[in-house]
């Protein structure tokens, strides 16, 4: 990225200690044309799915509900240090009834909500 230093490392809790809002991610580094992100999410978000991509998830603090069709497994509970890998094409809901702080890595440009018209911008932090 062009405002990083070099040789810095990301302090996520530093980095998510920014912001407050929900389900807003902010990109923190790229890697590989890759963005890494960090985001806080409560509640529900939508039933969405990704045509060109899988969706990772990786819990850093609370527990997070990825809610999946029963013939695509069922749900995945997730707590901090967990990871999940929803397929690409896979329909799913994340879902915290507590506020999680999570890490995504996903193709830069992805939109979170699987469609354009309806995804939060993308923001550098």
């Amino acid at each position: 990225m062009a405002d990083a230093e070099p040789n810095q490392a990301v302090n996520l809790s530093d980095k998510l200690a920014q912001f407050d809002d929900h389900w807003s991610p902010r990109t923190v580094t790229e890697f590989n044309g890759h963005d890494i992100m960090v985001v806080k999410v409560k509640g529900e978000f939508n039933w969405h799915h990704h045509d060109d991509t899988d969706d990772l998830f990786l819990v850093l603090k609370g527990r997070l509900t990825i809610r999946m069709p029963d013939g695509d497994g069922g749900d995945v509970e997730l707590g901090p240090g967990e990871l999940f890998v929803v397929p690409v094409g896979v329909e799913h809901q994340p879902f915290a009834e507590e506020e999680v702080e999570m890490m995504l890595i996903e193709p830069s440009g992805t939109p979170n909500s699987g469609d354009e018209a309806t995804a939060a911008p993308r923001i550098v932090i």
